[in-house]
């Protein structure tokens, strides 16, 4: 079990947790899941953290097949601007590595922006907290599991 699995059953959040052999080969974890799942890549989130104005690190959860635009969750933030974090300070904050980063039982909660484009799914996948784990609920159980807001996040196609 990982800290994202353990918050969900103590949060009593119905969920399903998805397992998939994970390939160290494959170039985009977030595509890689949703090929192995069979599931639409616009249900399965990608977690990225930002560094907000150089000081304040911030969680977005975007379609993996998607772009985080800078601009756009510097804007939900109220921030002038944000640049990918440091891949130690994630791994520091969250106590998940790269590719396995889960918005669920982190370490250090951090502030949580989720495009708004998971509200039209009845369910989402997200990293349950390691590689070829994913978890499955309602953007709605996420949204308050995280304490976490919907925005316009992702750059345009």
């Amino acid at each position: 079990m990982t800290p994202a699995i353990n918050l969900a059953i103590k949060q009593k959040i119905a969920h399903t947790v998805h397992e998939y052999s994970h390939d160290s080969a494959s170039e985009s974890y977030g595509l890689e899941a949703a090929e192995k799942l069979g599931v639409a890549p616009q249900r399965v989130f990608k977690t990225l953290v930002v560094s907000l104005n150089n000081n304040e690190l911030v969680v977005g959860i975007i379609p993996v097949a998607s772009k985080l635009s800078m601009k756009l969750i510097a804007k939900a933030c109220d921030a002038k601007k944000a640049e990918m974090a440091d891949p130690a300070s994630v791994e520091r904050s969250t106590g998940y590595v790269l590719g396995g980063v889960s918005p669920l039982g982190q370490k250090k909660r951090l502030k949580t922006v989720i495009d708004e484009s998971a509200q039209q799914f009845a369910s989402i996948y997200v990293s349950a907290g390691r590689r070829g784990l994913e978890i499955e609920l309602s953007p709605a159980d996420l949204h308050q599991a995280v304490n976490g807001v919907f925005a316009s996040i992702c750059q345009s196609q």
